[in-house]
């Protein structure tokens, strides 16, 4: 086939099941489109393997009363049959709900009602367990549907069925009702409704679900590609399931069109030694996914023997200043190139292979502000790092080339989108990528979407090249005593930074006198240090409190203080006694911080910070993953700078 022709052909595939079947159809056992690591081994599957799955699930789904427009609910980690699921609802004209593996029962409950999900289709035992608590609760779901068999041999509940079970009774069908399947992929239309993405619940109680059809999902899946292609022997490994809408973007859509290969980690515990085995050519990672991986890196190499901690230490501010000409597109000179040589086979190199980036080309930071600092870390380490502004509802926004990196914005507008600022420093913008509005919610809807314009609740500004400056949520913006704005995320990513810090929450207010940040300390990392300086210890909480680890913590604040303007720097800070949590509500399932909830939740602590009082007993109900709940006493010390 021609490449003219080819492409000809790949317009007229206006959904994904079509676009799978067009890639089966050129591909079949030809050409690998995932791999899954099982019991140390990965696992090889085609496009054959892909299109049939997904074929004999579609009809097995029929075979037991699935109507067209029903949804179902995906839950669990990443791994072929996620996506299988997902492409055999469309393809029987139904919509995917995804949730990621770690939701609670009752957000399942939310999300499952709100959808009307009739079919979940599931990964283990810990998921059924879950549904099968709620499923009093929620008489539309009509069958469970599990793919990991272990541990459910002696459940005998008739709303659970086998994912091999419906793949023989989809093959029944299939004889029963031949041609079915291809009928109803190719009926399949651009503006159908495909999935309902629900938002993390950051600024609202509950979160809501925005309506995509394959339309406005293609559209933002090749803006990306037309600023960076991908090619079939690309290898990915998604961090996470396509339960967000980055991931249904580039794992379900760039994936698709590219033909690209999907590689699935035996387990999220094993996704960094399996990425080193994989060495992936693209990779999508959450800011906080970034900045953790950057101080885990620093703090190994200075806790480790004295040389390394001596060649870092002297070379790398070269290899920053290198990555500083190339920001500039200047030609750095021989002496600055044969130095480069050098740190490249020292430092840049093993420390890549190490994190199983050597042949990363394509490297992107979703979600949250990426810390100004580990954007320079990974450009020392020329790996070409580059923020990425989109949203649930409005799509994708912005992206930039590897060769118009910026560390101070989140890119370019894509060609096809409009954007405006309006009085009050709200990014507005549209595009044919927008959502088709909220599921069930036509008041929120008209809330964000006015004349055709997106709101996203977000404070930009645009600069002179077209670059877009994201500043934070406009609801978490905080207007001080004198009237200066402070953007608590800038501070918050930047203190991030800081091998020793896995979060923090920066507050302050018009009524407040000062600024202050609450602490969440990196216990691994933290704990190395405490080893090595023979500071004892028992709990999280005991080594949180230590005054040592004040100190420590005590340098971060005060060198990102530096670069504060006096009104907003942090007057005092507390090291929280636990890490936050996401089964607790103060962090999202993308883990981006709940902040009314936490004003609530610490609303003692906060008042004990602005009446200047220097201790605060605590006692806090822990919520075990078990079910197990707990209790923690100790208190925790406010410190001033």
């Amino acid at each position: 086939m021609t490449i003219k022709k080819e492409q000809l052909y790949k317009e007229k595939c206006d959904t994904w099941p079509k676009i799978l079947k067009y890639n089966y159809e050129r591909y079949g056992d030809t050409h690998k489109a995932m791999r899954h690591k099982r019991f140390g081994i990965w696992q090889p599957f085609t496009w054959k393997d892909y299109y049939l799955n997904v074929k004999y699930l579609a009809l097995g789904l029929l075979s037991i009363g699935f109507e067209y427009g029903d949804k179902v609910l995906i839950i669990g980690d990443n791994a072929p049959e996620w996506y299988y699921a997902e492409l055999a609802s469309q393809s029987n004209h139904g919509v995917s709900v995804g949730l990621y593996g770690d939701s609670t029962p009752s957000e399942i409950k939310y999300i499952a009602e709100n959808s009307e999900a009739r079919f979940a289709i599931v990964q283990d035992q810990e998921q059924v367990d879950k549904l099968l608590q709620i499923k009093s609760q929620l008489p539309l779901l009509k069958r469970i549907i599990y793919w990991n068999y272990k541990g459910l041999a002696h459940y005998k509940d008739p709303i659970l069925t086998g994912y091999r079970e419906i793949l023989e009774m989809g093959q029944k069908y299939d004889q029963e009702h031949p041609g079915l399947f291809e009928k109803n992929v190719e009926s399949g239309s651009a503006d159908d409704i495909c999935a309902i993405v629900y938002t993390s619940g950051t600024t609202s109680p509950q979160p809501k679900g925005a309506i995509h059809t394959f339309k406005t999902m293609r559209i933002c899946s090749e803006y990306h590609l037309r600023i960076d292609p991908w090619y079939s022997h690309d290898n990915i490994i998604p961090y996470l399931p396509p339960a967000s809408i980055n991931e249904q973007w580039f794992a379900i859509g760039c994936h698709l069109l590219s033909a690209s290969i999907l590689n699935f980690s035996e387990d999220p515990e094993t996704q960094q030694r399996d990425t080193k085995e994989i060495k992936p050519h693209i990779v999508f990672y959450g800011a906080r996914i970034w900045e953790n991986q950057a101080a885990t890196i620093q703090a190994r190499i200075l806790g480790g023997d004295l040389l390394k901690k001596s060649l870092f230490r002297s070379l790398m501010p070269i290899a920053h200043r290198i990555a500083e000409l190339r920001y500039k597109r200047k030609r750095p000179g021989l002496l600055m190139k044969i130095l480069s040589l050098i740190i490249n086979a020292l430092i840049i190199r093993p420390i890549k292979k190490s994190i199983g980036l050597s042949r990363a080309r394509i490297c992107y930071s979703t979600g949250s502000t990426l810390s100004p600092d580990a954007f320079r870390f990974y450009h020392a380490l020329n790996l070409p790092l580059k923020s990425i502004y989109g949203t649930t509802e409005g799509g994708a926004l912005t992206a930039s080339r590897n060769d118009d990196i910026n560390i101070e914005t989140v890119g370019s507008v894509h060609n096809g989108a409009e954007i405006k600022i309006t009085e009050n420093g709200e990014l507005a913008y549209r595009h044919p990528g927008l959502f088709a509005g909220y599921y069930k919610d036509s008041l929120r809807t008209s809330e964000v979407m006015k004349d055709g314009w997106f709101h996203s609740g977000d404070m930009a500004y645009i600069r002179k090249d077209g670059h877009i400056v994201f500043l934070d949520r406009l609801n978490d913006v905080i207007r001080i005593a004198n009237g200066e704005l402070l953007f608590p995320q800038s501070i918050e990513c930047r203190l991030r930074s800081s091998p020793y810090i896995k979060d923090a929450w920066v507050t302050a207010g018009p009524e407040r006198k000062y600024v202050s940040v609450i602490i969440v300390i990196n216990f691994y990392n933290v704990s190395r240090w405490a080893g090595q300086m023979r500071v004892g210890y028992k709990t999280f909480a005991d080594l949180s409190q230590k005054e040592e680890v004040y100190e420590l913590v005590k340098k971060d604040v005060e060198r990102v203080n530096q670069d504060l303007s006096p009104a907003i720097r942090m007057k005092k800070y507390v090291n929280l006694h636990k890490e936050f949590d996401p089964d607790e509500g103060e962090l999202t399932r993308t883990r981006n911080l709940r902040r009314r909830y936490l004003e609530e939740r610490y609303r003692d602590l906060i008042n004990a910070i602005y009446d200047d009082i220097k201790e605060i007993p605590i006692e806090d109900r822990l919520i075990h993953r078990d079910g197990r709940i707990g209790t923690i006493k100790t208190i925790l010390n406010i410190r001033s700078l």
